[in-house]
């Protein structure tokens, strides 16, 4: 039921009932009203993430410049969160503790997907002696929230809870391959495309062409973009109703197999799982 049929039900004026239905309208549209949001827990949430594989150590000043934050404002989050055990300081350098591990198993304890994800790339890997990973599409990142192998070390980057570029992963690409045009249009004009390896698409006339490609074949190829010696084809996990909730993947190191083994060996695998997956998810 609308917001402005309850206001005519109570028999509030039209001027009421107009306004409400906009103000519905727009949380539809937009999310939550800002009124609705806590911007100290939005703020704080930042300043966790300003901490990175390349900066795990950061003054007060820089975290202030990578969160928009003014130094005070800064300061004072750094202090809360290392009163809480999330930050730990040393002089004027600030980290990350182990404690912020928590937020990151909080969702694999009890979020679904990873669940019913996991066993099918036990599956996979048992089956095609090859590892396996499954992630999720988080802003310009693939956050991997599922990953299993056969006992080879294939890559670092194929453990929960790592972020890899999405413009160079295999998952990555299928699953912008899902994206309504504009939207993926305007994703790729805010890239800066950085070459992980030489092998890595930065141009974005290319990167739009490997991605239409990819959502005509149903699969993506990578053949060592995201780092040398690591050849991958993913694919889409679609819900029941057709929605691209995830992408599953199976990775190999180029020593051992090309690009076109690897596909015609591990594809019909990977197409099997994801008719699976589908009904469960």
């Amino acid at each position: 039921m609308s917001a402005a049929r309850n206001f005519d039900d109570l028999d509030y004026s039209h001027a009421g009932a107009d306004a409400a239905a906009s103000a519905a309208h727009e949380q539809t549209a937009a999310g939550p009203l800002k009124r609705d949001l806590v911007a100290g827990l939005e703020k704080g949430l930042a300043v966790i993430e300003a901490f990175d594989q390349e900066r795990p150590r950061l003054t007060i000043s820089e975290v202030a410049v990578r969160t928009g934050l003014t130094r005070a404002a800064a300061r004072r989050y750094l202090l809360t969160l290392s009163h809480l055990g999330f930050v730990t300081q040393d002089r004027k350098m600030f980290a990350l503790t182990p404690r912020v591990l928590r937020l990151g198993q909080s969702y694999m304890h009890s979020a679904r997907l990873p669940r019913i994800v996991e066993p099918e790339l036990h599956k996979l890997a048992f089956a095609l002696k090859e590892a396996s990973s499954a992630g999720v599409l988080d802003g310009d990142d693939v956050i991997c929230i599922a990953a299993t192998n056969s006992g080879r070390l294939v890559s670092p980057a194929l453990q929960p809870g790592l972020r890899v570029p999405a413009h160079c992963s295999g998952n990555g690409r299928v699953m912008l391959a899902a994206l309504p045009p504009v939207e993926l249009a305007a994703w790729i004009a805010r890239q800066q495309l950085s070459a992980l390896t030489p092998h890595t698409i930065t141009h974005p006339e290319r990167l739009n062409t490997e991605i239409a490609r990819a959502r005509v074949l149903g699969y993506a190829c990578i053949d060592q973009e995201l780092q040398l010696g690591l050849r991958t084809v993913a694919v889409p996990l679609r819900s029941y109703s057709g929605e691209v909730v995830a992408a599953i993947n199976i990775s190999a190191h180029a020593s051992r197999m090309s690009m076109d083994q690897l596909v015609e060996q591990c594809l019909p695998s990977l197409l099997q799982a994801q008719a699976h997956l589908r009904m469960l998810l």
